[in-house]
């Protein structure tokens, strides 16, 4: 075997050698992968320079722990869900709420509550306090009781507890049980929208790129329960500036929600409500679950990784 080559040489030696054994799957993604950034070094005339400066920024994109930022900020995220929306279009399923992008911060095994719960108890925010409140229902719009809502956001600087020292665990994170007539609700204070971080791998991309890095303010959710396919999404606050030019790609128009400004804190009162509040009303709608594994209350990343 000669081991003077030219590209096509290389590319085809790099994409058959094995020992045997391994997964023909993956073999067939890394051909496809490897073959592309081969075409795409010879046809930008990309130069040693540059490929190692694009490997040392991999690397520090590892170390950093946002590669989920950078697969949202290029679109990756939302381009999956496109899929599976269209793979659900395509298979005649009842359509539920719309799924969003998960991000990278979800963490199993937040506190869980029946009914209803202080989102925001011990957390020093100076946000507006809201409640949100409503049902979640299969496709038929019946009631889900005991269905899980767990629900995450960021605090008043843009970060998430787990990820942030600063915060106390599970902090702006909980689970809710819904009652028998699949309700929930809880109080928070409106997080605000935030920024990538400065400094890193993602926000020198970016600057790159000429893009800005700016989320809106956004409450995440994963909604599960037996028999029922679990739903990953979030909602966004209307009024936000970035609202429609999310850096994530991730605001759909169906989860965009209003707040009910000045509602009075009658029948509130369990969530510690003595003065006007906001309101934010949603029903998830969970479409009916193909297996057990797709019910199951796991982030995309444990799902995937079983």
């Amino acid at each position: 075997m000669k081991n003077e080559m030219n590209q096509a040489e290389l590319l085809a030696r790099v994409n058959t050698s094995h020992q045997g054994g391994g997964s023909e799957r993956v073999r067939a993604i890394s051909a496809r992968i490897v073959g592309d950034l081969f075409k795409a070094i010879d046809d930008l005339d990309i130069q040693p320079d540059e490929f190692w400066a694009g490997v040392d920024w991999i690397s520090r994109l590892g170390a950093s722990g946002q590669a989920g930022l950078i697969t949202a900020g290029l679109g990756f995220d939302r381009l999956l869900d496109i899929r599976q929306d269209e793979a659900d279009e395509r298979a005649g399923l009842a359509k539920g709420t719309p799924r969003a992008i998960e991000g990278p911060l979800y963490v199993a095994g937040a506190p869980s509550f029946k009914g209803e719960v202080v989102l925001d108890e011990g957390a020093d925010l100076k946000g507006d306090v809201f409640v949100m409140e409503g049902q979640v229902l299969d496709t038929h719009g019946k009631p889900v009781p005991h269905a899980l809502v767990d629900v995450w956001h960021a605090n008043d600087h843009g970060r998430y507890s787990h990820f942030d020292p600063a915060q106390p665990a599970y902090n702006l994170r909980r689970r809710i049980e819904t009652d028998a007539q699949g309700r929930y609700r809880f109080r928070s204070c409106l997080p605000p929208g935030y920024a990538i971080p400065p400094n890193s791998p993602t926000s020198e991309l970016f600057t790159a790129l000429g893009r800005h890095g700016n989320r809106p303010a956004h409450v995440h959710f994963l909604v599960a329960a037996p028999g029922l396919r679990a739903l990953t999404t979030q909602v966004n606050i209307s009024g936000d500036p970035f609202i429609h030019d999310d850096f994530a790609f991730a605001t759909r128009d169906d989860l965009i929600v209003e707040v009910q400004k000045g509602v009075s804190p009658a029948g509130y009162e369990s969530l510690g409500l003595t003065q006007p509040f906001g309101l934010v009303r949603f029903n998830f709608t969970l479409q009916p679950a193909r297996d057990e594994d797709e019910s199951a209350p796991k982030s995309r990343m444990a799902r995937a990784l079983g």
